[in-house]
C-alpha cells in the first residue's frame, strides 16, 4: 500500500480507451471503465494532448488544485461506484482501487493536469 497521502498516475489513450501502467503495483494498461472513462474525458477537455498523457492526483483528502471530488455510491462487482456531484456524473472503479487504498474511500479529490508519461 503506498503511503503517500497524494497519489500520481500517468493515464493515456490505448486503442480509444483510458488506461494506465502502474509498475509498481502490477498494473498495466489497467482501463477506465464504466463512467470512470467518461468522467476522464470531460476533466482533460482543456488540457494538451492527452491522449499522449496526462498527470492525474488523486487522494483521500482534498489537496491545492484539486478538481474534482467523487463521493462514495455502493459497491459492486469488486470495484466501488462513485458519483461527481459538480458534473452529475457516476463512474465505476475497479479492484484495482484496492492497489491504492485499503478500503473504498469516502472521498476522492483528483487533479488533471498536462504531463506525458515516461
Amino acid at each position: 500500500m503506498n503511503e503517500n497521502s497524494i497519489l500520481c498516475i500517468t493515464p493515456y489513450d490505448y486503442k480509444g480507451q483510458w488506461v494506465f501502467d502502474d509498475p509498481e503495483v502490477g498494473l498495466v494498461r489497467e482501463p477506465f471503465v464504466s463512467g470512470a472513462d467518461v468522467i476522464i474525458d470531460k476533466m482533460v477537455e482543456q488540457l494538451e494532448n492527452p491522449a499522449d498523457g496526462f498527470t492525474l492526483l488523486f487522494s483521500t483528502q482534498p489537496f491545492p488544485g484539486f478538481e474534482l471530488e467523487l463521493d462514495w455510491v455502493r459497491p459492486e462487482l469488486g470495484g466501488n461506484w462513485y458519483v461527481s456531484n459538480s458534473l452529475s456524473m457516476e463512474g465505476w472503479l475497479c479492484p484495482a482501487l484496492f492497489k491504492y487504498f485499503e478500503s473504498a474511500p469516502a472521498k476522492i479529490y483528483a487533479q488533471f493536469k498536462n504531463g506525458k508519461r515516461s
